[in-house]
């Protein structure tokens, strides 16, 4: 069987101190069944039943997708034991659902029970062969048990009661669940098993691990505490900057002519920890490269995304890129600036200031 987990087990087997059994999941090659059944059928009313009783036989082929639930395909044949000129007067192909009871109520274990019993529930047709009138079709309902006995690794022996019912009748054209067109049915499965089971794995024991994770939390968590003082001086600055910039668009605006193109600018958007949406103190700093490009319509701007070497270099990296294209999404989206005048690329772990947590920023240069 391939050794393939379902992501629950990984998860268990992460977060848990003590070793555990989990389930493994099978292939779709594997919990196949292919029986030949024999036994009889009799209705269960209206008749008979000893003088009615006949012998029948059929095949089924079934698969097991968990330990709880299974599917399959069935055929059955009805030995006619009346004076006709068919030997088989009725058949019935379905198709049905199981649920392995024995497991829901007693719990999944590893190693294979000897015994188990089904729940079996399905739908399948009709056909029913007649020497004096027209043969009939119809639409049937079956429910039942499996009693499944384990003989050896691929083989078992199951009992198999059921009742089936018709549930449309040709010739009356209705649909009716009625005692008189039910039969009772008693077979015994003769079963070849290819690869059954579900394995088991244990977990190894993560206990030093998730020591190590909670160390590297606690030291995390007095990083942050860090950040949080240089983040106020920060936000300082940044609501200063916010002051002179209202003071300035309050003054008539002024044509300056540029006396060559060598002009440029920086700016800087400064992110909170893990983060790369564009804070309100920080909005006025792409609110100044916003006018500045509207005033220049030469103009270009270059943004390098950067993170603080915090989490892993995997994530640093994407976070990067995704502060840069924040400020790049915001000056095309919400003051209109053409997409063709941005260049935004992500740089990784920034190293340009001695404090870290201003490495998380969008270094933005104007250039003309």
């Amino acid at each position: 069987m391939k050794k393939t987990f379902l992501a629950a087990a990984l998860t268990g087997c992460l977060f848990t101190a003590n070793a555990q059994d989990i389930i493994e999941r099978p292939t779709f090659g594997d919990n196949w069944q292919i029986g030949l059944d024999a036994g009889t059928t009799t209705p269960i009313h209206g008749h008979g039943a000893i003088g009615n009783t006949r012998f029948a036989f059929g095949i089924h082929a079934h698969k097991q997708f968990s330990p709880l639930f299974g599917a399959g395909v069935e055929g059955r044949w009805d030995v006619n034991t009346t004076a006709s000129k068919n030997a088989i007067d009725r058949q019935y192909v379905g198709g049905y659902g199981t649920l392995n009871l024995t497991n829901a109520f007693l719990g999944f274990q590893c190693e294979p029970r000897w015994f188990s019993v089904d729940l079996l529930g399905g739908v399948g047709w009709v056909h029913s062969y007649n020497s004096h009138r027209p043969d009939r079709n119809d639409l049937a309902l079956k429910a039942g048990f499996n009693f499944n006995f384990a003989v050896c690794e691929n083989f078992s022996i199951s009992l198999q009661p059921a009742l089936v019912c018709n549930v449309t009748d040709n010739y009356k054209k209705r649909v009716s669940i009625t005692k008189s067109a039910t039969d009772f049915n008693l077979n015994v499965g003769f079963n070849y098993l290819i690869n059954t089971g579900f394995d088991c794995v244990t977990c190894p024991d993560n206990s030093a691990e998730i020591a190590d994770l909670n160390a590297r939390v606690n030291q995390l968590r007095g990083d942050l505490d860090a950040s949080a003082v240089a983040l106020a001086a920060a936000n300082a600055d940044n609501a200063a900057m916010a002051a002179a910039l209202a003071a300035c668009q309050s003054q008539p605006a002024q044509v300056v002519k540029e006396t060559n193109n060598t002009l440029q600018s920086v700016r800087y958007v400064f992110f909170k920890i893990g983060s790369s949406t564009i804070t309100a103190d920080q909005q006025p700093n792409v609110e100044m490269l916003a006018a500045y490009l509207k005033n220049h319509p030469s103009a270009k701007v270059e943004i390098r995304g950067y993170a603080s070497p915090d989490g892993s270099a995997e994530v640093n990296e994407r976070l990067a890129n995704q502060r840069a294209q924040a400020v790049k999404n915001s000056l095309i989206k919400r003051y209109g600036i053409k997409a063709d005048r941005i260049s935004a690329q992500g740089e990784g772990i920034g190293h340009m200031f001695t404090e870290e947590s201003w490495n998380r920023v969008s270094i933005c240069t104007l250039e003309d």
